[in-house]
């Protein structure tokens, strides 16, 4: 896959395509890169095999437990709500042990709740291990998608930071394929198999992280330059971009561009910064920044709210619905889904700088309300006939949508949503603006998720999915109306593009020089930054591989 993205960037380079005096990407850089963004985002398969583990588990645990469908709902659901808590704590915690750290950290408090999920021996024991569980992914949720923004040269940082929704893909895979592999042993031990496996994923995440290098961008706050510097040489295309990626991140720092990059500095606390966040984003914004928060809020909220977790989540429910009875062919089936979003996923991380945001946004919604109108049709015909009543054609119809639905998700809807909202952001307002997003990305994932079978019941499985299209295609307007295209955008174009004429968001800050020894190296715990703000992704060199216009 690397190799496959480094061949299409230097080929646009000898056809025109880089400008003319740009140094062709340097190999090692490429795949060290690359390497360091898929140990990262290794920590979005705690997220996805959760998802996927629990919609087939839960059949298991109904059976065991003897718990209702409203018990079964919270116990889905309620994980997202729970992640808030890691999501939020994820910040401030990444910022005083590193991002390295806090990626073994939630791999750590995933493992514990894994492990309680599997020994639990009743609906309490489970639902405290979920809630353990939900702040190790909130953890991952927030930081992976960080990290790799900060270490990704700017020509592949669109192709990168889509991996954290690859590998959430792929832990929904695994998660199908152990609901299947298990489903065969004793009721009482397989679904805790099913759910106690998923700590060895954090086992080896956490021994791997050993591996990678701590964020450039971290490293310069704490006032050590020339740490940051060997990280960057690594990572960035040429030395000319590794030095202004450098110069990007001391700026945004209140560094001063003077400071031998040799020297670690000590990085004044800035006062007045949150209050300050707060007001420009929340309390009397711009009409700029007005329209980039509601863009990040609508893009998020219409992520979960257009019947993704209704259709991945419950899938076993819904090919029960569509006449698939034994356990067997249920799981089975569902695996299917998991192989089609996970193909569908990774033909998005290469589309996703060719063509550009909006295009693949608008086709990929488009697809998803086709696809759910047809299931809620053929869920229709399928329950208005007799109990025992084999339908072939609708069942068929329903399967193929369930597809569809998964696979036009997974080209637009759910890798450009993170990589929209992080990218449109002034710099200083990133972090709160991404934290907002999150949080109500996860507060809607859990209420669809904790409503689903209610809504069901009240109104049939069609219905619901026919509410999903309408909700589907609101989206479709909202993006068609109101998100422009951002692909190729450097920091000023995206300001003019918003109406903002200071993304940047320069605040001033002064520094002081301190002595290269190691013991000041400890001493650089006072900085206020946000850990939500990408590294040269802050001055939003985000482009296109094939469209990039001016030198580095």
């Amino acid at each position: 896959m690397a190799e496959q993205h480094e061949e299409a960037t230097n080929m646009a380079a000898a056809s025109g395509g880089l400008p003319d005096g740009a140094a062709t990407r340097k190999k090692t850089n490429v795949r060290f890169a690359f390497a360091c963004a898929i140990l990262a985002s290794m920590t979005s398969i705690l997220l996805g095999y959760d998802i996927g583990v629990m919609s087939g588990a839960a059949l298991f645990i109904k059976e065991d437990l003897k718990i209702s469908d409203v018990e079964v709902e919270v116990l889905l659901g309620i994980l997202n709500l729970y992640s808030l808590i890691g999501s939020f704590a994820a910040g401030r915690t990444s910022d005083w042990i590193g991002r390295r750290l806090t990626i073994i950290l939630a791999a750590v408090i995933f493992f514990v709740g894994a492990f309680m999920m599997g020994f639990s021996v009743n609906y309490p024991m489970l639902m405290a291990g979920r809630f353990v569980a939900g702040i190790g992914v909130g953890y991952a949720l927030m930081i992976a998608p960080v990290y790799t923004a900060e270490v990704s040269p700017a020509s592949s940082r669109g192709f990168l930071t889509s991996f954290p929704e690859v590998f959430i893909n792929i832990g929904i895979l695994l998660g199908y394929v152990s609901n299947f592999a298990f489903s065969h042993l004793s009721l009482k031990l397989g679904w805790r198999l099913m759910l106690g496996i998923g700590a060895a994923p954090s086992v080896v995440l956490a021994l791997m992280v050993l591996a990678m290098p701590e964020s450039p961008r971290w490293l310069v706050m704490k006032g050590r330059l020339a740490d940051a510097k060997v990280v960057l040489d690594k990572t960035s295309d040429t030395a000319e971009e590794a030095s202004l990626r450098l110069a990007e991140i001391k700026e945004a720092a209140g560094i001063a561009g003077d400071i031998d990059d040799d020297d670690v500095v000590t990085v004044p606390k800035r006062t007045g910064g949150e209050k300050r966040v707060w007001k420009e984003l929340i309390l009397s914004p711009t009409p700029g920044v007005r329209r980039v928060l509601l863009s990040a809020l609508g893009i998020h909220f219409f992520q979960q709210s257009s019947g993704i977790d209704s259709v991945v989540l419950y899938s076993p429910r819904v090919f029960q619905s569509a006449g698939i009875t034994d356990k067997n062919k249920l799981l089975g089936t569902t695996c299917a889904v998991g192989v089609t979003k996970t193909v569908s996923i990774l033909v998005a991380t290469f589309t996703l700088d060719r063509f550009g945001r909006r295009p693949l946004l608008l086709a990929s919604t488009g697809g998803m309300v086709v696809s759910l109108l047809g299931l809620g049709f053929g869920l229709t015909v399928i329950g208005h006939h007799h109990d025992g009543t084999s339908i072939p054609w609708a069942i068929g119809v329903s399967i193929v949508s369930i597809l569809g639905v998964v696979a036009f998700f997974s080209i637009g809807l759910g890798p450009i949503t993170w990589v929209y909202s992080s990218e449109i952001f002034p710099m200083h307002l990133r972090a709160l603006g991404c934290a907002l997003g999150v949080g109500l990305n996860r507060v809607t994932s859990g209420v669809i998720s904790m409503t689903f079978l209610s809504l069901s019941k009240g109104i049939t499985i069609g219905g619901s999915f026919f509410l999903d299209a309408g909700v589907a295609s609101l989206a479709w307007v909202f993006f068609f109306t109101y998100l422009p295209e951002t692909r190729g955008r450097t920091l000023e174009q995206m300001g003019e593009l918003f109406g903002i004429p200071n993304m940047a968001g320069d605040d001033g800050g002064g520094f002081q020089q301190s002595s290269s020894s190691p013991e000041k190296k400890d001493n650089n715990d006072n900085v206020e930054m946000s850990s939500t703000a990408t590294a040269s992704d802050d001055v939003r060199n985000e482009r296109s591989v094939m469209d990039i216009e001016k030198d580095i």
